[in-house]
């Protein structure tokens, strides 16, 4: 039986959904080209990086093979584990046989630095021996088991091999034996291993992981997380116990990875209090807290969320981390649930603030991903912390298993994209074909086919932006009644069936809420799942910062080229106003500087996608 799962629930009573595995689909489509990228360019340099930077030789040093000392930041090993993680998933797509004799050389340094108790952190060996597990706020020893244990079970579900898992089963078991609360108590000062132990009770069915996640989870509040003092525990996310937390708060990235396991311990044990907590939590983020591109976290300052509506454009943080945080969060609230609304979000997420971490060439990366710029943002090939990057491609990697799901009635068509799947449902096997040019078309095409006899539900998710939309069954118009977000379509599916889904793309005027200051007067364009902005690569008359768009002009999607990416620009009609007469002044008495509005045409490309040619300004808020 294929196990490639992201998430694979084995007791859960608490999943509405049940994941597919990723080798059941093979995409051709939008974000085909992304996971091709991956195999060719991104996971082979970025192996390159980990040689080049130290961070595998780090290991060569742990096990004696190579003299020196740590190199890097204390969480380096952790960049080696997601390269791992991501680079089992792309074997899943791939027979290159260097990948894999990379994979194995790999896994043979962490093994061979392991120490005979288990423990492995490359930071933590020779002289600093005795500073283990005396900060757990800031040295990441937890948050890099985390990792290893998610590559271990990627690795093992993807290969049938266990050499990787054997050695995180054997540091997990020494978490297990030295953490609890009759044990040294402690939690994470950066969460991650909460959700790697849950998926390690899933692999293992042993329930002592599941324990100690969701014992790290209620020891948070009691000052173990933070006791570093650097920032105040509220950054740690350890002011007060999780159950108690009303507003998204801290640092972002370990506040989102917070939820993420939060839920991943509900979806096992069925706490309604976490769940409340974390449906709370949702609602803030949502209502007061995100970007328009789904990007999270408003501050420099502690890489944290602000306060209710904070959320400056130049100045956004919006780590790419984040970004795939609440990405991996909305995919477990909506295996929860089954609502569509999470889906939403994991989609506005993906097309906009995660792909913007990434260049179109697969090489270049950013780690803050701003609303405007000056110009001088440029991605960068890699940073000392590197923690996006192996984090953008262990999601790209594993993308196929996130766009179905199924349940007790049916199947879920989650996210749309050019495709062929092989879907086990009720133990036979549901052939499903994708054929669209989504995300730029909203026009998709469904051929359904299976052995299954009895009828079952399709569930198609229609996207919150689509005001309307159409549907036929074998040449037959649909009723539209919706649950969750879902179309509904029980019906037998014996033999091949054809379903014609339209979601017209119109192009929307977004405002925002009068409390985010920065944008009064402004709007974005959203086209279907996608944000766009205005650059000066398209835009060479003015400065762009001081173009206004005329929201009665028609609006025209073109086919467009950005280096080699195909995309769809907006071309708008506006003005751009001169600003010549403001020389020399800050500051002037009301409609005492006047600058000319001299007409101009307006291009706008997919927010994803800025910064990849020439510097110069650029916006995601217009002036109208």
């Amino acid at each position: 039986m294929d196990e490639t799962k992201i998430i694979n629930f084995t007791n859960s009573s608490k999943n509405k959904l049940t994941p597919c595995s990723i080798s059941s689909v093979k995409i051709k489509g939008f974000m085909n080209d992304y996971l091709e990228t991956m195999l060719k360019v991104t996971i082979p340099s970025q192996y390159e990086l980990l040689e080049s930077t130290g961070r595998i030789d780090n290991f060569r040093i742990a096990s004696g093979k190579k003299e020196g000392s740590f190199k890097g930041l204390v969480f380096n090993d952790s960049d080696v584990y997601k390269w791992l993680e991501a680079a089992s998933y792309a074997l899943l797509f791939t027979n290159d046989d260097d990948l894999k004799e990379k994979i194995d050389n790999t896994i043979k340094e962490v093994k061979d630095a392991q120490e005979d108790n288990g423990y492995l952190n490359t930071y933590f060996m020779f002289e600093r021996k005795k500073e283990r597990w005396t900060d757990l706020a800031t040295k990441h020893e937890l948050y890099c088991a985390g990792h290893l244990i998610q590559a271990a079970i990627a690795h093992k579900r993807v290969t049938g091999e266990d050499t990787l898992f054997d050695v995180a089963i054997k540091f997990a078991d020494l978490i297990v034996d030295t953490f609890g609360p009759d044990k040294k108590r402690g939690a994470p000062g950066h969460p991650e291993i909460e959700m790697a132990l849950v998926e390690l009770y899933r692999e293992t069915k042993n329930q002592k992981y599941l324990n100690l996640a969701k014992y790290f989870l209620e020891e948070r509040g009691n000052g173990y997380a933070s006791t570093y003092r650097f920032f105040n525990p509220e950054y740690y996310i350890d002011h007060k116990p999780f159950k108690e937390l009303d507003e998204m708060t801290g640092h972002a990235v370990r506040m989102l990875y917070l939820c993420t396991g939060a839920t991943d311990i509900y979806l096992e044990t069925g706490d309604e209090e976490i769940f409340s907590t974390i449906e709370r939590l949702w609602e803030n983020l949502v209502t007061k807290k995100m970007y328009i591109t789904g990007g999270a976290g408003s501050r420099y300052e502690g890489e944290s969320f602000g306060e209710d509506y904070e959320l400056p454009n130049r100045r956004a943080y919006t780590e790419t981390c984040a970004a795939i945080a609440s990405y991996m969060w909305n995919y477990r609230m909506f295996l929860v649930t089954g609502e569509g609304k999470y889906v939403d979000l994991m989609e506005l997420v993906l097309y906009n603030g995660l792909l913007s971490g990434i260049s179109i060439d697969g090489k270049h990366y950013f780690y803050v991903n701003p609303l405007e710029d000056r110009g001088k943002k440029r991605r960068q090939p890699w940073y000392e912390c590197a923690c996006c990057p192996p984090n953008i491609s262990r999601t790209l990697t594993s993308f196929p298993g996130y766009i179905y799901t199924t349940s007790d009635e049916g199947v879920y068509i989650n996210l749309y994209e050019n495709s062929q799947a092989n879907i086990i449902y009720k133990e036979k096997e549901v052939k499903i074909t994708q054929e669209t040019d989504y995300p730029w078309d909203g026009k998709i095409r469904i051929i359904v086919s299976t052995e299954v006899i009895d009828p079952f539900s399709l569930f198609l998710r229609i996207p919150s932006w689509a005001n309307v939309f159409d549907i036929t069954v074998d040449g037959e118009k649909l009723n539209k009644n919706l649950e969750k977000g879902f179309l509904k379509i029980f019906k037998p599916w014996k033999g091949p069936h054809e379903i014609i889904l339209n979601l017209p793309m119109d192009i929307k005027f977004v405002e925002s809420h009068p409390f985010v200051r920065e944008n009064l007067d402004k709007v974005a364009l959203k086209r279907g799942p996608m944000v766009y902005c205005i650059e000066k690569a398209d835009n060479k008359e003015g400065d762009v910062w001081n173009y206004l768009i005329d929201l009665n002009e028609k609006i025209e999607p073109e086919n467009y080229q950005i280096n080699s990416k195909r995309v769809i620009k907006l071309k708008a009609k506006g003005y751009h106003e001169d600003i010549q007469n403001w020389e020399g002044r800050l500051y002037s008495q009301s409609g005492r500087v006047k600058g000319e509005k001299k007409k101009s045409d307006i291009n706008l490309t997919p927010y994803f996608a800025w910064a990849n040619r020439e510097e110069g300004p650029m916006a995601v808020w217009i002036r109208k």
